[in-house]
């Protein structure tokens, strides 16, 4: 295994259910719900659960130069996006990391929508964005434990290619670093993540002063 990565075969995380219920468009105090309309929700809430099956990866790597504009990384990785380089302002290291739903939920997805049930469909869409969005969350804070051993942290933001200036081209940069295909992933030729509901991101490290 290269230097820093991990792999993350199952991740279990508690359901985001404000998170679900937001992206579907409730909104708390303001959106009715009748309690067999919520029952119903919640029921297509679990079933996704129940075929979402998180996997991931991280990998810290060094920042060896950084000026306004890009970063470059210990392996002569470039990236280029003045919104990262400013985003990473103090960090000595950056963590990758990558996310994926599985193609479970996919196929369920995909299922729901060739038999015209939508809005079963929108409800798993939802559930595998939020649950994915959480297992990236769930990665920063295994880190962060780890990192506070060596009184170090991470940045509480973290950027993902395709956002601001940080083109979607650098996604296969990152897919190659993190060695995304042992978690079932795969990526087109524009950089797009195959099972849809997979994710990649970087955070930054401050190390107060101390090797990592």
């Amino acid at each position: 295994m290269e230097k820093g990565l991990m792999h993350f075969q199952n991740i279990r995380i508690t359901m985001p259910l404000k998170s679900v219920y937001a992206r579907l468009g409730f909104r708390r105090d303001r959106t009715e719900i009748k309690p067999s309309e919520r029952e119903s929700v919640n029921m297509m809430i679990d079933e996704a659960g129940d075929v979402v099956h998180l996997k991931g990866c991280a990998r810290i790597m060094g920042i060896v130069r950084m000026d306004k504009d890009s970063i470059e990384l210990e392996n002569g990785t470039i990236f280029s996006s003045s919104l990262l380089a400013r985003m990473l302002t103090g960090c000595t290291h950056a963590l990758l990391m990558g996310a994926t739903a599985g193609q479970g939920i996919m196929d369920a997805i995909n299922q729901a929508a060739e038999t015209d049930n939508l809005s079963r469909a929108v409800v798993l869409d939802a559930v595998a964005s939020e649950m994915t969005d959480a297992a990236l969350d769930w990665i920063m804070g295994y880190t962060n434990l780890d990192l506070m051993r060596n009184s170090a942290y991470l940045t509480k933001k973290r950027f993902s290619a395709g956002y601001g200036d940080f083109p979607l081209e650098n996604q296969k940069a990152m897919y190659d670093l993190l060695r995304m295909d042992s978690i079932g992933v795969s990526i087109t030729d524009t950089c797009i993540l195959i099972p849809e509901k997979s994710v990649t991101a970087i955070a930054g490290i401050e190390d107060m002063g101390h090797k990592i």
